[in-house]
């Protein structure tokens, strides 16, 4: 049996990590504790064997191919992390904990689309904290320019586009559930077609959403086909509570801060 068999990833905790661009998030009260939920965890993550090292098309495979997997342990190209990942790592933690699948169970399509929304939509929240406090994030010089290109893309002109970030910017909280909202209706809309004419129905009926424009930002095929191939389809009660509580709440971050967050830490 060949070396190239047998490699396996070496797994690491973020306390064997380094963590790129945290200093930009140190005006993120959340950030702190939801770096400390995946401490408190002992949370690993996958790294790419040496002879991957720096393999990123690798990684986004994996990640895009496995990102439901119960045992989680995203995928790093080395034994480093950005800021932002870990942030979003940690949405997903709290998500499975708090909508746990039984042993031998499938999870359900609803609680995977409200995690993935979750963690996407802080995303852009984490936009919005950091435009203005951290100019020179290199978080922001990655997310910025792919939510533009996305937006043009759709149709939207530059002067829209920054129009949409000032209000991001202005009202992260708000454009953390609007988002998020977005993406559970988009995908629970999506894994609901049977054909593509339905799905182009479907997604018409969105266009009118102000963050229509950034919705190809995101990888929504992969959470459909992800959750037909390994969800459960039957809906489910615990997810729809959540998501409902989050359409109701005046700040959908505080009350998941609320909910999830602070537990996770007591």
């Amino acid at each position: 049996m060949t070396t190239r068999e047998t490699a396996r990833f070496a797994r690491r905790t973020l306390a064997e990590l380094t963590i790129e661009d945290e200093a930009s998030f140190r005006h993120v009260a959340l950030y702190a504790d939801l770096a400390e939920v995946l401490r408190r965890d002992g949370y690993s993550f996958r790294v790419l064997p040496e002879r991957d090292a720096g393999r990123w098309d690798r990684a986004l495979l994996l990640n895009l191919t496995f990102w439901g997997a119960s045992e989680g342990g995203d995928v790093l190209v080395d034994e480093t992390v950005p800021a932002d990942v870990v942030a979003h790592v940690a949405w997903h933690r709290l998500a499975s904990n708090a909508l746990p699948t039984a042993p031998g169970a499938k999870p359900s399509a609803d609680a995977l689309f409200l995690g993935e929304a979750i963690a996407s939509a802080f995303d852009l929240y984490l936009v919005g904290r950091l435009l203005g406090h951290s100019p020179d994030s290199t978080f922001l010089a990655t997310q910025v320019p792919a939510m533009a290109d996305a937006a043009l893309e759709a149709g939207c002109d530059e002067a829209t586009f920054d129009a949409l970030l000032e209000d991001v910017a202005r009202e992260p909280e708000q454009a953390f559930e609007d988002l998020r909202a977005l993406l559970v209706d988009a995908t629970t809309a999506l894994f609901a077609c049977a054909h593509a004419e339905q799905a182009l129905v479907a997604l018409d009926r969105l266009g009118g959403h102000r963050f229509a424009p950034l919705l190809h930002r995101y990888e929504l095929s992969n959470w459909v086909l992800y959750a037909r191939a390994y969800g459960d389809a039957e809906p489910d009660p615990r997810a729809r509570a959540v998501e409902s509580a989050l359409r109701e709440a005046d700040d959908a971050v505080a009350w998941l801060e609320g909910a999830w967050l602070r537990p996770a830490l007591t």
